[in-house]
């Protein structure tokens, strides 16, 4: 009986980080893209990212990084995505766009529809530190929806309405490597990065497509 209340206990307690009224009452709704312009984005690459037919788009002369305006820490995001054959892309948040490989974090965009094994490199994972649960990529040229909840530090992704990715950053104690044992790219650990920071767009060799960009914060 202690045991099942002690689950119940943390289930809950997981439930309530993550429900959407502890975000949505102090939270406010930031319009990131309008479907017209890119007023609220810094390029990289000037030129790399253009708006067509209502969506973010990487140019004809693509290139690098594009970066919403302003410093985000708890949020809620929502967008669509949609990427060409063999596309690698990614969103990354928590970001230094100086430094954003090393000084962030990344939700990984890729083409991994059909693959049976999946890894920390694929589609919806928590970049080099968390594989998805499931693969719920879509066939390259569908349209994908991708959820984004970060609270503290907790991360959780919802992929085309599955959950593939629930973590606690503060489990990543030790540099260049996961709670799993297994190696990781961050000279600095997990639980150590900033709570709070810039969140981008990548252009990574391949076309991608974004649209329906909805951003709740604190």
């Amino acid at each position: 009986m202690k045991k099942q209340i002690t689950i119940l206990i943390a289930v809950l307690a997981i439930s309530f980080i993550f429900s959407p009224l502890l975000l949505g009452g102090k939270s406010k709704t930031i319009q990131l893209f309008n479907g017209k312009d890119l007023d609220n984005w810094i390029q990289q690459k000037p030129g790399g990212w253009i708006v067509e037919k209502g969506m973010i788009a990487s140019s004809n002369e693509p290139g690098g990084y594009i970066w919403a305006k302003g410093d985000y820490g708890n949020f809620e995001l929502e967008l669509d995505f949609k990427v060409s054959k063999g596309c690698n892309s990614g969103v990354f948040f928590r970001a230094d766009p100086k430094n954003p490989v090393q000084g962030g974090f990344e939700i990984q965009i890729l083409d991994s529809y059909g693959k049976t094994k999946i890894g920390k490199h694929d589609c919806g994972a928590l970049y080099d530190a968390m594989a998805p649960s499931i693969n719920r990529a879509k066939p390259a040229g569908e349209w994908n929806q991708m959820k984004l909840v970060v609270n503290d530090s907790y991360v959780k992704v919802i992929l085309n309405g599955d959950q593939v990715i629930n973590a606690n950053l503060d489990q990543w104690t030790v540099s260049r490597k996961n709670p799993d044992e297994s190696r990781n790219k961050f000279r600095i650990a997990l639980k150590d990065l900033p709570r709070a920071g810039s969140i981008g767009l990548q252009y990574h060799g391949k076309p991608v497509w974004f649209k329906n960009i909805q951003l709740k914060a604190n």
